[in-house]
């Protein structure tokens, strides 16, 4: 049979049913229908980010599942062999119009059958979305068109319409998404609301049963105000909302802070879940709050009830100002996956670095050609892919002349590609980690560490990238009583900058608006304008550059412990400085809090007087020798010393993991408490609450890593042994035993609850050792070979900052605030624009360059 190309549309060529069946005879064998689990990656090329949305649509393999855009589904076809692909293309056509001559009435398209977002710049009441498919056959591009549901053989009909139907490959990867899976609550039709009279005031919320004023929840029956449960983050409260509902039965709450006009924060305490209460409008206005009028910020004010450029979340995303939107290379914008915007921050500041550009994009063929079979799930590639994107600004281009867009219009609608949506990249990079796999906020300078960790884990040439960020840090700690030091060195790749609030140059001013606010919320009136503590850089640098006292210092020259102080000084100075405004910390009650200040950020950074000198003449070092461990006869008696706890926690690790490393340490102080959650940080269970072992129990993980002689970190074989009798894989009954201290009951609901694991487990679980392997690599490197370090002058200059919008690490918004080709841009998701006003002196995280010798 001579082959033709089979091409939909009028006066071309058909090929007979049977002709059809021969044609794809030799390549059945590779067409494989996906299975319920299996990623189908339908929406986005895996080396760029194309889609069916793009020029020339998006290719995926009937064999292997990944999607390839054009430039890329060759490099596919020559590595595997495979022939057989389903291309998906989304077209804009212009409406029909109707017998008036305008467009026909909105309805249901059944051409669109494609799960992908729809442009905000297409005018609907004109355009509409018109998605084909057709398989095409490599090397010849053979294009059958679909449907050819009676010409093509029964199995290529059921793979194309499972590739079609297949949700998208990150859904399982989203437990905390709860984006269209929120249930209307059953109790929402027929809530009862008392008419009691409340009514609730739009600022100067407390609980009604303590003082707390964050996370606070409205009962949408009798309108108490209380707060909700603590969490192991340091979010939350004293759990008083739940407690009412036992008390009193009332379902309903709704979180304050979080009412706009297009809805609320609902959970329901009955049914144990967010919810969604069609009603939400009706019973908040029960309690005079009317949702039209309000607009979600940070304290819970309306929009009217607050000054311009006062609130940080209108200083720092500039708010109220004109910005140019910037376009091209180096410009691009990354969509928010749902608060992954401290990703999209740290990102963009780590693609303006050369020597990430040089190591991911310079390196792209290579990396690209080298790439495994399956590209998603390679660390450089991504990189690469990521870098791409934002640099080359094939994703950034300008709108089209008013002009040029009738014209265009007329023929087809070709939307402009605006930004990058990192959704692949996020999804390898927070892979197992329990925290950023999540939906949930996270701190941006935790995520810089965890990519940096990555980084190091994939060498991508000769010099790795993380080098630029590399430093040692001296540490010189003295007994106060023998007088005698121990210098020691590590390696680091962030400065914290201690914020120094007792220096502040307006404390006049801050006493006068702490009364006049505290006097506002009594009376229930809005608060007055804000007034942020003015800190001087020099004074943060002079806290850094003090001694510390050390907790609980051991000393090895009175073999026993006494007071200790300690000091920090650099042993070099890094390519890039990277400096962390400590802003984050707990107050007396445990309640977390952000210190909203402002500091005096230089362009110019000279740290050249902390180069570290070393053991001087006159000093005498302490003995070599190591603390003794001591295991309690009764571990529950162990008390956990709080201030070490306090001092983790403030680094932004988890509250309870803190707990269990001053717990599993034997409260030898915060610095070995630290060294344990280094090594443990990838555990499922890190951050769930100590739990202490009775006499005689098994241990935990940590508390083997404490020193629990005679055991170690493996479950019991017997536990395993039934485990795997039941079906299930050995190294999922490892990890599944591991997660739940070892409890066989507990082992196996974790293993029902975790479905996605049980073909994913021995990945999984060399995926974590090798995260704790390399976890202690980066912060303990071998001294026969050395720390890789650049060291050179301590002189700097600022060229980017990140700044922190809420009170929280855990909730709130992050921007990003780059100086390129002279001027300062703002980097807030997709939008990119010229600065005009940089809050310097607002950011958290602030990146700085050596000024060349």
């Amino acid at each position: 049979m001579q082959r033709a190309a089979l091409l939909g549309g009028s006066g071309e060529a058909q090929m007979a049913a049977g002709d059809l069946g021969e044609l794809l005879v030799p390549y059945m064998p590779t067409i494989r229908v996906p299975k319920s689990g299996d990623r189908v990656y339908k929406t986005e090329c895996a080396f760029s980010y194309d889609s069916p949305d793009s020029e020339g649509g998006l290719y995926v393999c009937m064999n292997t599942f990944l999607g390839f855009g054009r430039e890329h589904v060759e490099r596919h076809y020559r590595k595997t062999g495979q022939c057989v692909y389903l291309h998906l293309k989304r077209h804009v056509v212009e409406k029909v119009p109707g017998a008036s001559g305008g467009a026909l009435p909105k309805r249901k398209n059944a051409k669109l059958f494609l799960d992908l977002e729809t442009s905000s710049d297409l005018n609907s009441d004109d355009f509409e979305y018109e998605d084909e498919a057709k398989l095409i056959i490599f090397p010849d591009h053979y294009e059958i068109s679909l449907p050819n549901i009676e010409e093509l053989p029964a199995l290529v009909t059921i793979a194309c319409d499972a590739f079609l139907s297949a949700k998208s490959p990150y859904r399982k990867q989203e437990p905390d998404s709860w984006e269209e899976e929120l249930q209307a609550s059953k109790h929402a039709k027929t809530l009862v609301q008392l008419d009691n009279g409340v009514r609730i005031p739009p600022s100067g919320w407390k609980c009604s049963k303590c003082d707390l004023r964050e996370n606070l929840w409205l009962n949408l029956t009798d309108g108490s105000v209380l707060c909700g449960k603590w969490f192991f983050n340091g979010s939350g409260g004293n759990g008083h909302a739940v407690e009412h509902y036992k008390e009193t039965g009332y379902p309903l709450a709704v979180k304050l802070g979080t009412i706009t006009p297009d809805g609320a924060d609902v959970y329901s305490f009955d049914e144990e879940e967010p919810v969604l209460d069609p009603h939400i409008a009706k019973h908040l206005a029960h309690f005079g709050i009317d949702m039209l009028q309000m607009h979600v910020t940070e304290n819970g004010l309306r929009d009217n009830d607050i000054k311009p450029r006062v609130s940080e979340w209108e200083v720092i995303q500039e708010a109220g100002m004109k910005l140019k939107p910037m376009y091209g290379p180096g410009y691009t914008g990354m969509k928010n996956l749902g608060n992954s915007c401290y990703l999209n921050a740290v990102m963009q500041a780590i693609f303006s670095i050369p020597e990430f550009q040089r190591g991911y994009v310079g390196n792209l063929p290579r990396i690209f050609d080298y790439s495994p079979l399956d590209p998603t799930q390679d660390f450089n590639t991504q990189m690469a892919k990521l870098g791409h994107g934002l640099l080359s600004g094939q994703y950034s281009k300008p709108p089209m002349k008013s002009e040029l867009i009738e014209q265009v219009m007329k023929e087809e609608h070709k939307p402009q590609h605006n930004g990058i949506s990192p959704r692949m990249f996020k999804a390898f990079i927070s892979k197992g980690h329990p925290e950023f796999s999540s939906n949930r906020q996270q701190d941006a300078q935790e995520f810089f560490l965890h990519l940096i960790n990555l980084v190091e884990r994939n060498p991508v040439g000769s010099e790795n990238p993380s080098d630029v960020f590399r430093f040692l840090v001296e540490e010189r700690t003295q007994c106060c009583q023998s007088r005698k030091v121990r210098y020691t060195e590590r390696v680091d790749y962030i400065m914290q900058l201690p914020v120094a609030m007792e220096a502040a140059t307006n404390k006049d001013e801050l006493i006068a608006y702490e009364l006049k606010r505290r006097e506002a919320e009594a009376a229930r009136r809005p608060l007055p304008e804000l007034v942020r503590a003015k800190i001087p850089f020099s004074a943060c640098l002079q806290a850094f550059s003090e001694p510390s006292n050390v907790e609980d210092f051991w000393s090895s020259a009175l073999q026993a412990k006494s007071a200790g102080v300690k000091t920090s000084r650099f042993a070099s100075f890094p390519e890039y400085l990277v400096v962390q405004i400590k802003k984050f910390t707990f107050g007396l009650d445990w309640i977390p809090k952000k210190l909203d200040v402002s500091i005096d950020m230089p362009d110019f950074l000279d740290i050249s007087h902390l180069r570290a000198r070393g053991l001087q003449p006159g000093e005498e070092e302490l003995p070599d020798i190591a603390p003794p461990i001591i295991i309690p006869d009764d571990p529950k008696a162990l008390d956990i010393d709080e201030s070490s706890v306090m001092q983790l926690a403030e680094m932004g690790f988890p509250l309870e993991a803190c707990r269990k490393a001053v717990y599993y340490t034997g409260n030898l102080g915060a610095e070995v408490a630290f060294n344990w959650i280094i090594a443990h940080m990838e555990e499922p269970d890190f951050a769930e609450p100590l739990v202490v072992p009775a006499f005689g129990d098994v241990p935990s993980s940590g508390a083997a890593a404490f020193g629990a002689v005679g055991l170690d970190n493996q479950p019991p074989e017997e536990m395993v042994a039934i485990i795997v009798s039941m079906g299930f894989q050995r190294t999922l009954a490892i990890q599944a035993l591991k997660a739940t201290n070892n409890n066989l009951e507990r082992a196996l609901e974790w293993i029902f609850s975790h479905p996605e694991l049980e073909e994913e487990s021995e990945p999984a679980l060399d995926m974590v050792d090798m995260e704790n392997n390399a976890n202690a690599n980066i912060l303990t490197e071998t001294e026969s070979q050395g720390p890789r370090i650049r060291d050179g002058s301590g002189r700097y200059e600022l060229f980017g900052f990140i700044s922190h919008m809420g009170t929280s690490t855990m909730s709130g918004h992050y921007v990003c605030h780059l100086k390129k080709e002279g001027r300062w841009v703002i980097y807030n998701d997709l939008r990119v624009c010229a600065s005009e006003r940089p809050p310097k002196d607002l950011g958290y995280i602030y990146f700085y360059h050596r000024i060349p010798s």
